[in-house]
């Protein structure tokens, strides 16, 4: 293994210097446009197809097309049979996340029903989207993060319904705790996980085999992905203007409701994020592949929240709005800690030949 720190370093460019800046201003240009534009939000949301925006889908897209576009899918079978990056994974994701959301949800918001159960929805919809974002400018496996998040969209299709049954019904009852009766959507978890990962998926699949079968790998790596990769940064940033922009009124309204919320879901991202590259570490992963485990199992599918929610409750209830304040916990806290992941990679895996070798998040 070669040592990283030998290796030169890339200054960083403009937008990779200021990203928390950028992001920042996003979410203030959000909720400046929110209470600005009393109308948006009400245009935004009738711009929907089956439950999903088509506003917010588009930057999700966006955003998720270049981490694609860099998987090198030839590596994801190896991949797919390492089973303890897999059994890892699945544990931390469908056992532990969505009994730490469950548990914190009762700890914080004992008295708030609505709130609360809008929180476990949160927890039981794994991420899929971000994560992405997140893991690739963390320098994680790409290969892996990949596989993990398939792996995730069949769970999701699978799992989700029961666990909210177990989690909202059984669980509760269980400990001589109140109950909540749903019923969630199937054709909407579906079509959620269709759009939000197949769509980016296949493109990215594509690109690569149909660029490296016209030009070849080295223009693929060197031309065209150094050319695509900023779109994963723009579409975030307007992600979060849409998302912002949609919820601005509720949450500059009611900011003790949005602070109730956001204590239990810090807790959350960091916690979840703590264990499992801890769990990664103690189990023999470099540094890539317990970035990506971290970063999986430490993101959520809001955008399946939210839709599981509205459809379920409404778009006024409190637990679409639970579902809401998710993201806006979440952007922040993971970007965060992807420069934690940055700072501390060296000091947890030195001589780690998969340490990031540049200073560019990009």
């Amino acid at each position: 293994m070669h040592d990283p720190t030998s290796q030169p370093v890339e200054s960083l460019s403009f937008l990779d210097r200021f990203l928390p800046v950028w992001i920042m201003l996003a979410m203030a240009a959000g909720l400046l446009l929110g209470r600005a534009v009393p109308g948006l939000s009400g245009a935004l949301e009738r711009l929907e197809v089956g439950g999903i925006s088509l506003p917010i889908a588009l930057g999700l897209l966006i955003m998720m097309y270049p981490p694609l576009a860099k998987v090198r899918y030839d590596k994801t079978r190896e991949i797919a049979t390492d089973s303890r990056l897999m059994t890892v994974s699945i544990i931390l994701n469908w056992i532990l996340g969505p009994a730490f959301m469950f548990a914190l949800a009762w700890i914080f918001l004992p008295g708030e029903p609505e709130l609360r159960t809008g929180l476990i929805i949160v927890g039981l919809a794994r991420c899929i989207a971000m994560v992405l974002v997140w893991s690739d400018l963390a320098c994680a496996d790409r290969e892996a993060t990949a596989v993990l998040v398939a792996i995730n969209s069949v769970f999701q299709v699978l799992m989700f319904g029961v666990l909210g049954w177990f989690y909202l019904q059984i669980l509760p009852s269980w400990l001589g705790l109140e109950t909540t009766s749903v019923e969630f959507s199937f054709w909407a978890i579906v079509s959620s996980v269709l759009v939000f990962l197949g769509i980016p998926l296949l493109a990215g699949l594509l690109s690569r085999i149909i660029g490296e079968r016209t030009k070849g790998r080295a223009w693929y790596e060197n031309t065209f992905l150094p050319k695509v990769s900023p779109l994963a940064l723009v579409g975030l940033l307007y992600t979060i203007v849409l998302l912002f922009s949609l919820q601005g009124e509720q949450i500059t309204s009611r900011p003790w409701t949005v602070a109730t919320v956001a204590l239990p879901l810090l807790c959350y991202f960091v916690g979840m994020f703590a264990v499992a590259l801890a769990t990664a570490k103690l189990s023999g992963m470099n540094y890539a592949q317990s970035a990506s485990v971290a970063f999986t199992a430490a993101g959520n599918n809001f955008e399946l929240a939210i839709a599981v929610a509205i459809g379920t409750f409404g778009a006024t209830s409190a637990q679409a709005l639970a579902g809401t304040i998710g993201p806006l916990i979440e952007i922040p806290v993971l970007v965060g800690l992807v420069y934690v992941m940055r700072a501390i990679g060296p000091k947890l895996y030195p001589a780690d030949s998969t340490l990031p070798t540049s200073r560019s998040l990009t």
